[in-house]
């Protein structure tokens, strides 16, 4: 439990970021998740924060939403590090360098160790951007827990 472990939130903050995504979610037919874990093995000592994201998308099963609309905030809090992947739906529709954006401003929030706000903020701007270019549909379901993952 890297994150409750090193005092970076507390299980309330880690429920309430839970909230946030089922709010940011009322908008879009996206999905959005966050994980939370070190590298679990030691093959993975050997993989970028990238692939190590992928993978946990692909692992999640976030690439088979009905519109290819999920998106990942993985974080490795342990080595300061995080990723922010969107499935290939939300890439012909979403400006290039949206993430890279977002994962600034995370990242200011974290510098100040203000990391509740900083994830919580994210959560929402990615939702609104969901929003955007796709919304709610009247026959949209919730595909993805909306829980945070902890490893």
């Amino acid at each position: 439990m890297a994150l409750l472990g090193e005092k970076f939130l507390s299980k309330s903050e880690m429920q309430s970021l839970s909230e946030v995504i089922a709010e940011a979610e009322k908008y879009t037919s996206g999905e959005i998740r966050v994980v939370v874990r070190r590298r679990r093995h030691w093959k993975e000592r050997k993989l970028q924060l990238t692939e190590i994201a992928l993978n946990e998308f692909n692992r999640l099963g976030m690439g088979k939403t009905r519109d290819r609309t999920g998106v990942l905030i993985m974080l490795l809090m342990s080595e300061r590090k995080f990723q922010i992947i969107a499935d290939e739906g939300i890439h012909t529709k979403v400006e290039v360098g949206t993430w890279d954006r977002l994962a600034s401003e995370m990242s200011e929030h974290f510098k100040c160790g203000r990391f509740y706000q900083g994830i919580s903020e994210t959560i929402r701007a990615v939702g609104s951007e969901l929003a955007k270019h796709f919304p709610r549909k009247s026959d949209d379901t919730d595909e993805l827990s909306n829980e945070i993952i902890e490893q």
